[in-house]
């Protein structure tokens, strides 16, 4: 598809399409019955190499560097879709495709030319998962055009002529500080923990990428979001330069064969027997059916394309997802409750606020209408005790508060000074370490979030969001748990914060203090 330029909104200039037809000229499918045929994208892939391959509009080619309006791009799929040969694919051409912008032409369309001397590497965490794409690259070339191009592929690395070359590499060897690679292909990023190297193999890379002005793709599978690994911090990293790419069936119950058929066929697209692609939906049905008798978040993570907690996860990240809504911000005057758990210096420190008709959000305080969500290491390190208490004071200010729970560890002295100011049936001191009522309010706010008929909305907090995924079940005798993080670096705070909100609003309701009428407000 030619740009045509600027005025054209919703149109960009990319390489994208002449790189995806060097790829179906040059590339051969690499296994099966039908290897060495000409490989073919789908509707799917051709859309990803265009974002991919995306350039600015004042891209020039003294500076091709920085040409690029992503720097590197993270495509999510599930089992079988076809991510392998499509990375495949994508190394034969950063091999010797016309993958480096090279400026324009006299249509103004843009132009590539090949890297001088290209270095890829193919990582992962283990040996085993390299070879899923690398013994598929090598026939990849040796059975079609470009074995002419690329006579030497080895059985641990591929030497491309000029000097290039193409190899494997795993986390245990780890790709070694200041190699100038030109393109990386990080495969199964779900699998990249601290604790397996993948976290210090992924920076090195893109430390590495950044010295020559290459890149990278990252494929993966839906992550456990418990588990922190590569793809999950790539997932909800805040920078714009990076493109994801990750489609998501709407929610389906895997006891209902129609629900888990119309999902598939959204998760595998163009991919699925039927939409021209090789992936027989029954047989993957029956897959996801076993392996849903014992591991249900499994199933829905591998063949559903769904970011899900593992089995000992507090609550499904889409469940609270799906109970997001666009509502006013209340008035001020509005009877709302709060909850607050704080910390000092590792942890966070947060307030959520819920109307007695049940919507909860983070509220805002002074003029600036600043969160009230403090991470410690965006302020020197320490929780800026002030500047809470000042919130609280905005927020008595602002609503009609009619009751706070408060976890008092680390900040005894600020929440008796809040029941001192406020008052003891306002501000009340609710220890969550407390097995019995902790299990009691989390099981209450996980049921509401859950039931169908349930009128629990939220905001949408997206830190609440992500607290709320890494929040694990740390058993207790009798049957109840309290919360625990998967990982230290996996923060729950604002899921507290949100069971104590939520905790609150029933007591306040119990009580009588709910009023029949609310009044909202929009604001810009």
């Amino acid at each position: 598809m030619p740009w045509r330029g600027p005025d054209h909104p919703g149109e960009f200039p990319t390489l994208g399409w002449t790189i995806g037809e060097w790829i179906e000229a040059h590339c051969v499918i690499p296994d099966g019955d039908r290897i060495g045929e000409p490989y073919l994208l789908t509707d799917e892939m051709w859309q990803f190499l265009a974002w991919h391959y995306r350039l600015r509009p004042d891209a020039a080619e003294d500076r091709w560097a920085s040409a690029w309006a992503y720097r590197r791009s993270q495509l999510v799929r599930p089992q079988k879709w076809g991510k392998g040969p499509l990375t495949c694919a994508l190394v034969c051409a950063e091999a010797v495709g016309p993958v480096r912008f090279a400026g324009w032409d006299a249509a103004g369309e843009p132009v590539g030319r090949p890297w001088e001397t290209p270095w890829i590497q193919i990582a992962a965490t283990s040996e085993d998962q390299t070879d899923n794409v690398y013994r598929a690259l090598v026939p990849m070339i040796d059975e079609g055009p470009l074995a002419d191009w690329i006579p030497d592929t080895g059985e641990t690395r591929i030497n491309v002529p000029g000097g290039g070359r193409i190899e494997p590499v795993t986390s245990s060897g780890r790709a070694r500080l200041g190699q100038r690679i030109t393109f990386a292909v990080q495969d199964e990023t779900h699998s990249w923990l601290e604790a397996n190297g993948g976290w210090r193999l992924a920076e090195t890379q893109r430390r590495n990428l950044s010295g020559t002005g290459g890149r990278a793709v990252e494929t993966t599978n839906a992550w456990d979001p418990s588990e922190q690994s590569v793809a999950q911090r790539t997932a909800e990293a805040r920078v714009t330069d990076v493109h994801r790419d990750h489609r998501i069936p709407p929610p389906a119950s895997l006891a209902n064969k129609r629900e888990r058929h119309k999902a598939l066929r959204i998760a595998y697209g163009g991919s699925a027997v039927g939409a021209g692609g090789w992936v027989d939906i029954d047989r993957i049905d029956g897959e996801l059916v076993e392996i849903a008798e014992k591991d249900p978040a499994q199933a829905e993570r591998f063949y559903l394309n769904r970011i899900v907690a593992g089995t000992a996860g507090y609550l499904d990240r889409h469940l609270w997802d799906a109970r997001a809504a666009v509502r006013p911000v209340p008035a001020d005057g509005t009877a709302v409750v709060l909850g607050f758990d704080g910390s000092d210096v590792d942890d966070w420190t947060g307030i959520r606020a819920e109307t007695l008709d049940g919507f909860q959000f983070t509220p805002t305080f002074g003029p600036d209408r600043t969160p009230t969500i403090w991470d410690p290491a965006e302020h020197g390190g320490q929780v800026p005790r002030l500047e809470v208490d000042a919130a609280v004071q905005d927020l008595m200010r602002r609503y009609r508060v009619v009751r706070m729970y408060c976890d008092p560890p680390y900040w005894e002295t600020e929440v008796d000074t809040w029941a001192d100011r406020y008052g003891e049936k306002v501000v009340v001191r609710w220890y969550t370490q407390r097995a019995v009522q902790m299990h009691a309010a989390a099981e209450r706010l996980r049921t509401d979030v859950m039931k169908k008929d349930s009128t629990f909305r939220h905001d949408g907090c997206p830190t609440a969001g992500a607290h709320i995924a890494n929040a694990r079940k740390a058993a207790r005798p009798a049957d109840r748990y309290v919360l625990k993080k998967a990982s230290p670096a996996q923060k729950i705070d604002l899921a507290v914060v949100s069971i104590l909100a939520h905790e609150a609003a029933g007591d306040a309701i119990k009580a009588g203090l709910a009023r029949e009428t609310e009044s909202w407000v929009w604001t810009a």
